[in-house]
């Protein structure tokens, strides 16, 4: 059974459309080309379950405020409240960019390529994916990717899946903003693309 405490973490009466539980698993998704697995919650601080709650902003509602120091993304609210999302962050990439951007691009099943950084930092690891890797099971992005622009250019920040859900909620090696496969699903269902989207410095503010 359920405890209650994971099963009001998780919003279930505030959220539009839940993770589906079933034993403290977040449900396996059954209409996507690819599998997405079920995610064993019960080793996740609950603080990074997706919930509903107060957050004080002066970003519009609508708009994805990324706070890579805290592990969390938020997606506003009006009065006063905001969708968190518990995320993993990459120890630079995460930290590599701050400020308003705007999700220009969405991708279902994204493609994955590493970049140069990354390459260099773990060769054995990366190297083989020099040249991409397409979109499925496996792919570091997971099944959604929301990709940030700035005046029109690619800023390489991505919000996205991933395949180590026991890594949310926690400083990585590499990569941008990751979440549970359920979340970002449930994210990208949520936000068009020209979204607002801010990213905080590590001190919990925005940069100019």
């Amino acid at each position: 059974m359920l405890k209650p405490a994971i099963g009001q973490a998780l919003g279930f009466r505030t959220m539009r459309e839940p993770i589906r539980l079933s034993g403290g698993l977040a449900d396996p998704l059954d209409s996507e080309p690819f599998p997405v697995p079920a995610v064993d919650l019960t080793g996740i601080d609950p603080r990074f379950l997706r919930q509903e709650v107060d957050y004080a902003t002066a970003e519009p509602p609508g708009t994805v405020v990324v706070d890579p120091g805290a592990r969390f993304a938020y997606l506003v609210r009006e009065k006063g409240r905001a969708i968190r999302y518990g995320v993993g962050v990459g120890r630079e990439e995460a930290f590599n960019f701050r400020g308003p951007a705007t999700i220009a691009r969405k991708a279902e099943w994204p493609r994955w390529t590493p970049t140069p950084a990354m390459i260099r930092r773990e060769p054995q690891r990366y190297g083989s994916f020099a040249g991409g890797l397409p979109g499925g099971t496996g792919n570091p992005l997971g099944p959604r990717a929301l990709y940030l622009y700035r005046d029109g250019q690619d800023t390489l920040y991505r919000l996205h899946g991933t395949t180590e859900p026991h890594t949310i909620g926690t400083m990585v090696s590499s990569g941008c903003v990751r979440f549970l496969n359920q979340d970002i699903i449930d994210l990208y269902g949520r936000v068009p693309v020209g979204t607002r989207a801010v990213v905080l410095a590590a001190s919990g503010t925005a940069a100019r």
